[in-house]
């Protein structure tokens, strides 16, 4: 209908929100050339993109979600338990493939994420943050070609961004 202003859909970059792929673990490690540089035992592996709109209250909500989401078993295998019921730890590693957009061609395009000055600033505040509610975080290095491993346990993932949390 001529004159209808159609809001702009979720995925859109101009509504772009912090995105995290939240991994249960047993364990998980990332290396850089070769070297470990962040290792976590029992908790989350946390694969975070920073949308061009975020902010440090984004991240500082987005971290709450993640030691408040209830993805640890209790005594009866139920799903009860946060991060912090459990004494659990994150592994946080950066990663701006998660705003791939592959509406187009065979090559994804990456423009819905973050310029790497504000995603590293609000990379290190989402880790911060994490501290700062009592969980103990190691950390992937920012802009590294690293080499992720995690044991996955269930398998259990989740996809959480700010639009959610």
């Amino acid at each position: 209908m001529a004159g209808d202003v159609r809001p702009q859909s979720r995925s859109s970059p101009a509504l772009a929100a912090v995105r995290a792929l939240l991994q249960r673990t047993t364990g998980g490690r990332v290396r850089v050339e070769g070297e470990v540089v962040g290792e976590t035992g029992g908790g989350l592996v946390v694969l975070l993109g920073v949308g061009p709109n975020d902010t440090d209250e984004v991240a500082d909500r987005l971290a709450r979600r993640v030691t408040e989401l209830r993805m640890f078993d209790d005594a009866d295998g139920r799903t009860n338990l946060s991060l912090v019921d459990v004494g659990g730890s994150v592994l946080v590693v950066s990663q701006f493939t998660l705003y791939a957009d592959t509406r187009r061609g065979r090559r994804p395009g990456f423009t819905g994420a973050a310029a790497p000055k504000l995603a590293e600033r609000l990379y290190l505040r989402f880790a911060a943050a994490l501290r700062e509610l009592g969980v103990e975080v190691a950390k992937g290095k920012f802009g590294a070609v690293m080499e992720v491993e995690l044991v996955n346990q269930g398998p259990f993932t989740i996809w959480l961004d700010t639009d959610d949390a």
